[in-house]
């Protein structure tokens, strides 16, 4: 598929605690496609699968920091990984320091001071990722779970009641496979959708778009309303680790 297409992977190496829960939260509600590594080694061999990404370095974890020069400045004449973009993320200030990764190393991404504040490394992080179009034309991150059996939905309409295998899924909108034709037709607003996302239960409604191309046993809905605030964030942090796991196996 067209990379641009897709949008780029958004890595970070050994990433501060504060990362992993203020900052990724914030990039996850912006519908990034946002990725933990803790092991270097690793990270060069995704690289090598995925070189059209982005990648922050936590440079005050992992290596000592020559080291960590010596790292980045590997990948950036490895020719396999020439389209990777590198960031580095630090607490430490010194301009030195700064100079010798953006001027002498020549990252791409930026040198994020982390003293700045939680707030003000989250706005310049997303201005890095927008100008670097990381989204590419897709809007919203979406996950395919139909070979989980623990992913289902189910809902009541009518005096029935339906469960399905949930076979994708994003922040907007689900698509279900149900045993049999479900006799409800398009644009209909279905209320009270429960979600069950490995034990994670969200509750949304929902208008049935259409049926999908390939089968008239899978619909396709569309959130309608917006869920609330609290269901979204347990819809990203489902979608987060359920795309996370792919690199487990490094």
């Amino acid at each position: 598929m067209n990379e641009v297409a897709v949008g780029k992977k958004v890595f970070f190496i050994y990433p501060q605690s504060v990362i992993q829960d203020e900052l990724i939260s914030c990039l996850l509600k912006n519908e990034y496609e946002v990725y933990f590594l803790t092991d270097h080694i690793k990270a060069t061999r995704i690289f090598r699968r995925f070189s059209n990404s982005i990648c922050f370095i936590n440079i005050d974890k992992g290596l000592k920091e020559d080291e960590w020069a010596e790292y980045i400045t590997t990948l950036r004449s490895d020719s396999e990984i020439s389209g990777l973009q590198i960031g580095i993320l630090s607490y430490n200030n010194d301009p030195g320091l700064m100079k010798k990764y953006l001027m002498d190393i020549g990252v791409e991404a930026g040198f994020v001071q982390l003293k700045l504040g939680i707030k003000q490394s989250t706005d310049i992080i997303l201005k890095v990722l927008e100008v670097n179009e990381a989204k590419g034309r897709r809007k919203f991150v979406r996950v395919n779970c139909e070979n989980d059996s623990r992913v289902v939905l189910n809902f009541s309409h009518k005096d029935s009641s339906y469960e399905g295998q949930i076979i994708d899924l994003s922040s907007v909108g689900v698509a279900c496979k149900f045993p049999d034709t479900i006799p409800i037709e398009n644009k209909t607003i279905i209320h009270k959708i429960q979600l069950n996302l490995k034990g994670s239960l969200v509750q949304v409604d929902g208008l049935i778009l259409s049926r999908r191309y390939d089968s008239d046993k899978i619909l396709v809905i569309v959130f309608n309303p917006r869920p609330k605030e609290l269901e979204l964030e347990k819809i990203h942090k489902f979608l987060h680790k359920t795309l996370q796991k792919q690199f487990d196996i490094y």
